[in-house]
């Protein structure tokens, strides 16, 4: 398949540290739309034998040189070959225009990664996991029940993002006459882009930080517009997505067969995190109804806030040894 031109950046631009005990390559793939996907590919330095796989995105917003790259890079130390890409429309990769999102084609960026591992001539095809952080953590669950190729799943620190779209955050907007209202503001914005001829943006994080902002908007200000995770070509660092980039999710609910996956999924939470109850209601969706319970688990972690699981926080709350036995054990 014909891959677009990508201009990729080849020095170390990262927000954590080169690690000496990987491997590190770009890489590029194509999804069955046509978009070239850009990835950092991490694989544990003299590695023999075909290797257990896992891809990594997220969150939604950010790119590859931020959290994603971080997981990837650290369960490359762990023993498995890793992929960290930016997907559609953002960051490395392509597609046009630039800065939307869309529930299909994102899960397809999933799959399109699974593809590409699967043809790898140093990974084991049938020993494939994804993981998921933040909006791509929803991603990642509608991908788990998609596509049966993947064996292991993990949704760390976890968005619904069509949940948060059409109901709001925590809910608060989930009535009709809310959804109309957004979807009458959307309409009118498609018409305002097209006479002016860009797509107006909606700004990223907020910032400066506002006195009487919400704990959950300085904890997304604390990584994404601070040393410790802004990146030049990070969507929540800067001018964020397209005013109607989001546009679709308000109608396309992504969790709904959840409880058919049969593959293995670990969910990990902070228990202070705003985000909590997109979790701890997707595992109890998961698991309803389902005949598929023993290899799905639910992990919170006790104090951290939502970004902890982006970077660790100050008390490296990222579970890596949890992660890494999950993987071991159903990607054998």
């Amino acid at each position: 398949m014909k891959k677009e031109e990508l201009n990729l950046t080849q020095e170390w631009d990262k927000t954590f540290p080169k690690s000496d005990k990987v491997d590190h390559c770009k890489v590029t793939f194509v999804n069955r739309y046509g978009i070239t996907l850009a990835a950092d590919m991490y694989v544990p330095k003299k590695a023999e034998g075909k290797l257990p796989a896992i891809a990594v995105s997220g969150p939604f917003g950010a790119v590859k040189e931020q959290s994603s790259g971080l997981y990837a890079q650290t369960m490359a130390e762990r023993g498995f070959l890793t992929i960290a890409f930016d997907p559609s429309f953002t960051g490395e990769s392509g597609g046009f225009p630039r800065y939307m999102a869309s529930p299909d084609i994102n899960t397809e960026d999933f799959m399109a990664a699974v593809d590409f591992l699967s043809l790898n001539e140093k990974v084991d095809p049938d020993r494939i996991g994804i993981l998921g952080i933040c909006g791509w953590g929803g991603m990642a669950l509608n991908t788990a029940s998609l596509d049966t190729r993947i064996k292991a799943t993990v949704a760390s620190t976890m968005y619904d993002m069509t949940r948060v779209g059409a109901k709001g955050y925590f809910d608060s907007e989930d009535n009709e006459e809310a959804r109309y209202k957004q979807r009458e503001a959307m309409c009118t914005q498609r018409l305002e882009d097209l006479k002016a001829g860009e797509y107006k943006r909606a700004g990223g994080v907020v910032d400066p930080l506002p006195e009487d902002a919400p704990f959950f908007v300085k904890d997304y200000h604390d990584y994404y517009k601070t040393d410790r995770g802004y990146h030049a070509r990070s969507l929540n660092s800067n001018e964020g997505w397209n005013v109607i980039g989001c546009e679709s999710f308000v109608n396309q609910p992504i969790l709904k067969y959840t409880n058919e996956i049969r593959s293995a999924v670990l969910l990990i939470h902070g228990e202070k995190a705003h985000s909590c109850y997109f979790s701890k209601d997707a595992y109890a969706d998961m698991i309803k109804d389902s005949k598929y319970t023993d290899n799905k688990e639910l992990f919170i972690i006790s104090d951290a806030v939502h970004t902890d699981l982006y970077d660790g926080g100050e008390k490296d709350y990222i579970p890596f040894d949890k992660l890494q036995n999950f993987y071991e054990q159903y990607l054998q």
